[in-house]
């Protein structure tokens, strides 16, 4: 039998857009562009949701928790991703690589749970009112979110430590603009068979199952709408749920395509798709938390008038 040259790989090569010079120039200042409105608007969601005694509620506890994901999330891919792109040194270490991976999986996994979280909590607002503040307690909700955390985190450091102990038989290129764990599982030379197995599990528990709280938590939510006398409550209703709504619909749209049937080998003659999936998941990695505190400030009375407050605010001297 043929014995499989297993070597060790201390760093990987991230292949990104290097098969079109032309226009890494110009994806290199589209990034920064939206890495600083993520850092700024996200940065300031925060700050908004903590000195404003008005957002201190659990709707925008989520929020800010979501805001605070997105910034780690992006920290942690786009400043390789920029010096990639400007410099051409595409070259990461075996270790960074891993904490990449696993920060990259690992705010996914979470922001997945929070948003079901986020759902639940506006069921709970719209449809059982007068027990919201008893369900909502500051202790329940700290704790959802402290669980989110935790899980995704879990979930992450099990995905990365399985796909990081594969041997790889010399091939150090990834196909991608990150150390994204679909792209790494390519190279490996060895049965990813269980690694497959683990990512379905994940799959269901981190995306269909937040998605299934998420659809019933907004039938219920559609139902008591409609059941409104007021035309004014009804409206009032839509307008705390439709931000969140859209957040949702872009984030599952993007994250599904990517992630909902891994693949464990690549076909030949798929450059073009392989390039598509790239641009897909940098809409998921940039587009997304760039948009989320603009559609949350854009669509909300109350987080427009805190950020008002703030730049109004008059500095102590």
């Amino acid at each position: 039998m043929k014995k499989i040259n297993q070597t060790f790989m201390s760093d990987f090569l991230l292949l990104g857009l290097s098969g079109y010079p032309k226009i890494e120039i110009i994806y290199f200042a589209l990034i920064l562009v939206m890495y600083l409105v993520i850092l700024i608007g996200n940065g300031v969601l925060i700050i908004a949701s903590i000195f404003d005694s008005r957002l201190h509620t659990p709707m925008y506890f989520f929020l800010s928790n979501l805001s605070f994901l997105d910034i780690c999330y992006t920290s942690s891919s786009v400043p390789s991703t920029l010096v990639s792109l400007i410099s051409k040194k595409r070259n990461i270490s075996f270790s960074g690589c891993a904490v990449q991976m696993f920060f990259g999986f690992a705010m996914g996994s979470t922001e997945c749970l929070l948003l079901g979280m986020m759902a639940f909590d506006r069921y709970v607002a719209i449809c059982n009112p007068l027990r919201y503040s008893i369900i909502m307690s500051k202790m329940v909700y700290v704790l959802m979110s402290s669980g989110s955390w935790l899980s995704g985190g879990i979930n992450s450091m099990v995905q990365t430590s399985l796909a990081m102990q594969l041997p790889f038989c010399g091939n150090n290129i990834i196909n991608h603009f990150t150390c994204e764990i679909l792209a790494v599982l390519k190279l490996a030379c060895a049965d990813i068979s269980l690694n497959i197995i683990t990512m379905v599990i994940s799959n269901m528990a981190f995306l269909v199952l937040p998605l299934v709280v998420i659809f019933f938590s907004y039938m219920f939510i559609l139902y008591t709408i409609l059941r409104m006398n007021s035309a004014t409550g009804r409206r009032k209703a839509f307008s705390t749920c439709s931000a969140h709504l859209t957040v949702v619909i872009i984030f599952y749209g993007t994250i599904f395509f990517m992630y909902a049937k891994p693949k464990s080998q690549e076909l030949p003659g798929e450059d073009k798709l392989q390039t598509s999936d790239k641009l897909i998941s940098l809409f998921y990695g940039v587009v997304t938390p760039m948009l989320n505190p603009i559609i949350y400030s854009l669509r909300n009375k109350d987080v427009k008038a805190a950020i008002k407050y703030l730049l109004n605010r008059k500095p102590i001297q």
